[in-house]
């Protein structure tokens, strides 16, 4: 009992406690191998302890001085004899009945006194006995703790121990993940839906069926799922705003620990470096404790040179625990065989199987969800070792690692927050006038969208991932979808919803995979809208062959960089009636195709570094408007050949380089809109106002002086524009234009405003501002449709006006 009380006071086993101590949650990645171990560690350890306190506690080692042999001289007998004699006890007295005596028991006289005895004892245990009978226990206790230090390095290193914390961490919140519980219970409810299906068809066929998602569902995908984990869906749907929230922060966390733990194999490397490790030291301790076991004997003989201070120097030694010892060093011999067979299997399992790659497979099969990705490096290693631990821990961790799982919850989420009353606040009417409802930056395409049945155009504006279901052929008035920087996949039974329905559909792309295969279908469809960079050799990009396909197609815009018309296009050219290029400054070149266009009434030719009029517009015999904005046309001679065009009305020129109209202008006599703004005209013809039919002219921003007074002429013009040009005086006969109701002259030279103005009784717009004026007419007052907010004049000039003018204009 002394000896127990001393080794808990002196040398506890808790004090060895930190070589092996770790989180108790790191026990997930200690497979059975490892936890036998240490249990066999803790077993050594108690040898060495053990040995070790008897070495402090007890005698070592009890010797005697051995009896001298008599020599054959007759010194060494006489020697020998006084030896005899004086180590031979003499006889015992004989007792009498006056002296009684007591009988001690003695034995042989050595005349040694005990400092002796234990000076001859500690140098016969120093000198005598073998190194291995002295310090087994403490080979023990290191070798023993050595193998403490290897088991558990890996979770003490800071390049791994890092990478198992945050493992264990995040596997601990997927495992207690309501989600997770409502992603397997959704696998168990489609599966119970169809156990009477396959209880029909199972003489038929022992296929797997189909979920009801369209994703495959093993008849025994949920035997293996514990019973407490499997819910009723009721129950899983109730899955609320925060429980969400952290769901989708932990797909998070899932995605960049995984990108950083698949990096590289640290933690495999210090696993197979420590087994290895254990091996080495398991073979060393093995080979020289067989050899040295029969070194601990229980006599020991003991010659040293100590006769001048014992008059011995031959002793014959006990040693007190070489029994013990022996029996100890032959149990643990067996505890370190079973140790490193162990070890050896560990090294087995490690190199027999790939443990650096790890496969999903079954839970793909047992759940259902087949997106699950398998892992490599450290992810798989860690991976390998929790199905030591547990499977289930693996199939609830690979919820987190699913796209189609992560799509789901940020569904869930995505239809709490937008509910149809909140969408219904959003709606608006669009320039089409149909009624819009815009989504933007959105993590997903919310099903509450499908409930708002008046719905007539859809716009999603960077959403990623969209997912369009069947549920939109709810939407009976849905005619317009525009779709910018969208990722979008469609149901079949969507699709067909869209090929009868969908009218218009505009395209916003940054790369061209993000234009949508299925629109090649849309038979019904009429409006085509793109925009996006495309290839400059467009004509051989084969997405775009498939426009011939849109038999409905009547106006097809392409907003991006064309070198030349796409043939896909011309494909379409019999019943296209618009289009529209708008580039970014992309020379367009080889516009032969333009004259397969019979059908073209309005043509926009946009940025597209033209130096002259295509000719091929001139066989355009259905032309109605022609747009050449923003080209590079200076000489506009070719204008003379739109005499052809009997059906051209109107003609924008605008934004260009022109410096003068050529007098052929003339002959364009069915013009009714004509737009000269943004050019350096310095000069008006008067033959342009020969085409008698115009009402709309735009002379802006030029560097016109002079309004010639054949003006008059036009009696049809409802709008007229010269602001920011050099005009210092209007012709009165602008005054005769009695259909004027938009004037703009601002931004000229002019110094009066002839009070001819008040003819124009019609006019409801008015923009003086930035001339030179220092009094308004008051006939102005005559203008009955022109309000102050349609009058565009300095403060102080419009209070010139007399104050009834003034009152009459601020009346609504």
């Amino acid at each position: 009992m002394r000896n127990l009380s001393f080794l808990r006071n002196m040398i506890p086993v808790t004090e060895f406690r930190q070589f092996s101590e770790q989180q108790p949650a790191f026990r997930v990645l200690k497979p059975w191998w490892d936890v036998f171990t240490d249990y066999l560690s803790v077993a050594m350890l108690m040898i060495g302890v053990f040995g070790c306190t008897l070495q402090v506690m007890q005698d070592k080692i009890i010797c005697l001085p051995k009896r001298v042999q008599p020599a054959q001289n007759h010194s060494s007998l006489s020697n020998a004899s006084q030896a005899v004699a004086s180590t031979t006890p003499l006889p015992p007295p004989k007792p009498s009945p006056a002296n009684p005596i007591t009988v001690e028991m003695k034995g042989l006289k050595t005349d040694l006194d005990l400092q002796q005895y234990s000076f001859i004892n500690q140098m016969c245990y120093e000198r005598a006995l073998h190194w291995y009978a002295k310090y087994f226990p403490y080979l023990v206790l290191i070798h023993t703790l050595v193998f403490m230090l290897c088991s558990n390095f890996w979770f003490k290193f800071p390049g791994s121990s890092s990478k198992i914390e945050h493992f264990i961490s995040i596997l601990g919140k997927c495992f207690d993940s309501p989600w997770t519980t409502r992603a397997l219970s959704e696998v168990s409810g489609e599966d119970s839906e169809e156990k009477d299906n396959r209880k029909n068809n199972m003489n038929r066929s022992n296929t797997i069926q189909s979920g009801p998602e369209g994703s495959l569902v093993n008849s025994q995908s949920l035997k293996s799922i514990p019973e407490k984990f499997v819910v009723d869906k009721s129950t899983a749907g109730a899955l609320d705003k925060k429980e969400g929230e952290q769901a989708k922060a932990l797909f998070e966390k899932v995605k960049k620990f995984r990108l950083h733990v698949e990096e590289g194999d640290i933690l495999y490397a210090m696993y197979v470096r420590q087994t290895v490790l254990k091996v080495i030291k398991f073979l060393i301790i093995i080979a020289y404790n067989s050899a040295l076991v029969s070194k601990v004997q229980f006599t020991v003989d003991c010659n040293v040179d100590i006769q001048d201070m014992t008059g011995y120097k031959n002793f014959s030694c006990n040693h007190t625990m070489a029994h013990l010892f022996s029996k100890l060093s032959f149990c643990y011999l067996c505890f370190v065989s079973i140790y490193g067979l162990t070890c050896l299997y560990t090294l087995y399992w490690l190199f027999y199987r790939s443990l650096r790659e790890y496969s999903f497979e079954y839970v793909r099969q047992e759940t259902g969800i087949d997106d699950i990705p398998d892992v490599k490096n450290d992810f798989a290693f860690m991976l390998h070792m929790i199905d030591q631990y547990d499977p289930l821990y693996s199939k609830r961790f690979a919820v987190f690692l699913s796209e189609v799982s992560e799509n789901k919850l940020k569904q869930l989420n995505l239809n709490n927050e937008w509910t149809p009353d909140k969408l219904r606040q959003k709606l608006q009417t669009n320039a089409h006038n149909r009624l819009e409802l815009p989504l933007i930056m959105l993590s997903g395409l919310p099903d509450t969208v499908f409930e708002i049945t008046e719905l007539q155009s859809l716009k999603l504006e960077i959403i990623k991932n969209v997912m369009i279901p069947a549920t939109i052929a709810q939407l009976d008035n849905l005619q317009e979808l525009s779709l910018h920087q969208c990722s979008v996949k469609i149901h079949s039974a969507a699709l067909s919803f869209l090929k009868e329905n969908l009218k218009v559909l505009s395209v916003k792309f940054d790369d061209m995979r993000e234009l949508p295969p299925w629109m090649y279908g849309l038979r019904n469809l009429e409006e085509l809208y793109l925009v996006g960079s495309l290839s400059h050799d467009i004509s051989k990009n084969v997405t775009l062959e498939s426009l011939r396909d849109l038999k409905s197609l009547k106006i097809l815009s392409i907003k991006s960089n064309v070198s030349k018309i796409p043939q896909a296009v011309v494909d379409v050219s019999s019943h296209l009636q618009k289009m529209c290029i708008h580039n970014d400054g992309t020379k367009l070149v080889m516009l032969n195709n333009l004259k397969k266009m019979t059908n073209l009434t309005e043509l926009e030719l946009v940025h597209c570094d033209l130096e002259r009029i295509p000719h091929a517009v001139f066989s355009l015999l259905s032309l109605q408007e022609l747009d050449l904005k923003e080209n590079n046309l200076k000489s506009i001679e070719e204008i003379v050949s739109f005499q052809h065009l009997r059906k051209l009305t109107v003609l924008k020129l605008w934004h260009n380089s022109i410096t003068y109209i050529p007098e052929h202008i003339k002959k364009l006599t069915s013009l009714e809109r004509l737009s000269f703004s943004h050019n350096k005209i310095e000069v008006l013809p008067s033959h342009l106002f020969l085409c008698n039919k115009i009402r709309y002219l735009d002379l802006s921003y030029n560097d016109i002086r002079f309004i010639p007074p054949e003006i008059g002429v036009l009696q049809s013009l409802q709008y007229f524009s010269i602001t920011c040009n050099k005009v210092e005086s209007l012709p009165d006969e602008l005054y005769f234009c009695k259909k004027l109701k938009t004037l703009k002259i601002g931004k000229n030279s002019l110094s009066v405003l002839s009070p001819k103005i008040g003819n124009l009784l019609f006019l409801s717009y008015l923009d003086v501002k930035g001339n030179h004026f220092e009094i308004l007419p008051p006939e102005l007052g005559d203008c009955r449709a022109l309000k102050r907010a349609g009058l565009v004049v300095e403060d102080a000039l419009f209070e010139t006006l007399p104050s009834d003018v003034r009152e009459q204009m601020k009346t609504e």
